[in-house]
């Protein structure tokens, strides 16, 4: 790759791309204003917006979306008559959990075996990064071929759709030939990977209800209803024995048939614990990319220290179900919903709400947007072939942008392959993988440009 005069800029700018990531990580912009400063997300859109300006985007703004957070926008003019592609990433993080849990600062790049470590190095502001080293890269090597947009979100991992309504009342807004989104990640470092289809969403909080208040265990256990127990009760019938997710109504036996994923390594990625069986039927690629998959995000009710001997009035979850393409988020919610209100026992007072959704993605592989990608990744990734996997998270605005232009080519590329265990404790991104895909990027614009 060195030989290419696009890989040798790129490796020429990888210690600034270090620093300007300890940068941006060093924000703490999770986009839950009740737990983080606003000041904090706000911080980090103004640094996105900084750059953009400094790299000569024109139109640059803060958008202010629905959802109370901000969209950075920066718009860069090709030649005349050039495509346009849209970039996208976003800025905000999840929660850092645990801290105490981190080898290190979580917002504080920190490197560490070859890796560097902090909240938000992969998922997503290594995507920022990413598309800025690709158009630095060209513009050292005579230009930039396409109309440039970029778009980085504030509110991604809050699921609260901002953004998406932003985008569906300003329609010309983020209309472009491609985009490319920034926030997938390939199936293990060093594999090239698009990311083809991408499951919906559905966030659904349940409340359960028996009693006027809470009651003495001794005196009254055995014969009043414990709502904790009935809550206990229904969120298990949302498993079959072999841990299958089991909604209602919800078809949950659809097959992948695009590249697998070994038994083993996922173990091995998932950091499954010697002796613990994996949930679900049928190959690891359909459990988790064409097949619907309940998560009990977490029970409110007595923690353990300090808890008293008393029967539960009342108890709620707050609970994830993820949809597979092909499947309707709306109608997956109503199922959901109407799955925990029948299976909920003792006649025990049940209330559901929808509080995020988002609807499923599959994208058109055959566009000639993917043959100058993979055309790109074989440069970046001497001797590898470009692989399709599909993903079980969920990016919202790819369904609103698939909607608003039908006519575009959406790929999904990132920096989140298995290690750098995002969302959890000790995320981390591989600086190689940082690189290669800029170069693959900033080749990518030039090959299609040229398409």
């Amino acid at each position: 790759m060195s030989s290419n005069p696009v890989a040798e800029t790129v490796a020429s700018l990888m210690p600034r791309a270090k620093a300007e990531l300890a940068e941006l990580v060093a924000f703490k912009s999770v986009a839950d204003f009740d737990q983080y400063p606003k000041s904090e997300s706000e911080g980090a859109a103004n640094w996105v917006a900084d750059a953009l300006r400094a790299e000569g985007f024109t139109d640059v703004a803060l958008l202010d979306t629905p959802d109370g957070t901000q969209s950075v926008y920066g718009y860069l003019p090709g030649p005349e008559g050039a495509k346009t592609v849209l970039l996208y990433a976003h800025y905000d993080v999840q929660p850092p959990l645990d801290e105490a849990a981190w080898a290190t600062p979580p917002f504080e790049l920190t490197e560490r075996d070859g890796r560097w470590y902090g909240r938000g190095s992969a998922d997503c502001k290594g995507g920022v990064i990413m598309h800025l080293l690709a158009l630095r890269a060209l513009k050292a090597n005579g230009g930039i071929p396409v109309s440039v947009k970029v778009i980085a979100e504030g509110s991604e991992e809050m699921g609260t759709g901002g953004l998406e309504r932003y985008a569906e009342e300003h329609p010309e807004l983020l209309k472009a030939d491609t985009v490319v989104i920034g926030d997938a990640g390939n199936f293990r470092v060093g594999l090239p990977t698009v990311t083809t289809t991408l499951r919906g969403m559905t966030l659904v909080r349940v409340q359960v209800d028996t009693l006027e208040g809470n009651l003495h265990s001794g005196q009254f256990g055995g014969a009043a209803p414990d709502a904790l127990a009935a809550l206990v009760r229904a969120l298990d019938s949302l498993r079959a024995e072999d841990g299958s997710t089991t909604v209602d109504g919800l078809d949950g036996d659809s097959a992948w048939d695009g590249l697998q994923y070994d038994e083993e390594q996922f173990r091995k990625d998932a950091k499954v614990l010697d002796g613990v069986e994996l949930i679900g039927s049928g190959t690891v690629a359909d459990r988790i990319w064409a097949r619907p998959a309940v998560t009990v995000l977490g029970i409110d009710c007595p923690p353990v220290v300090g808890a008293t001997p008393s029967v539960q009035a009342g108890a709620r979850a707050l609970i994830s179900l993820r949809v597979p393409p092909g499947v309707d988020a709306v109608e997956a919610t109503k199922l959901l919903q109407a799955h925990l209100e029948a299976h909920t026992p003792w006649g025990a007072r049940v209330h559901t709400e929808q509080i995020g959704q988002g609807q499923a993605f599959r994208a058109d592989t055959t566009s000639p947007a993917y043959q100058a990608m993979a055309d790109a990744m074989a440069v970046a990734y001497p001797g590898q072939e470009m692989q399709y996997a599909g993903q079980g998270g969920s990016i919202p605005l790819c369904n609103t942008l698939a909607a608003l232009y039908p006519q575009a080519e959406i790929l999904l590329i990132g920096l989140s392959e298995p290690e750098a265990q995002i969302h959890a404790v000790n995320e981390s991104v591989s600086p190689e993988e940082l690189e290669r895909l800029s170069v693959a990027e900033a080749l990518f614009l030039r090959n299609y440009a040229a398409g």
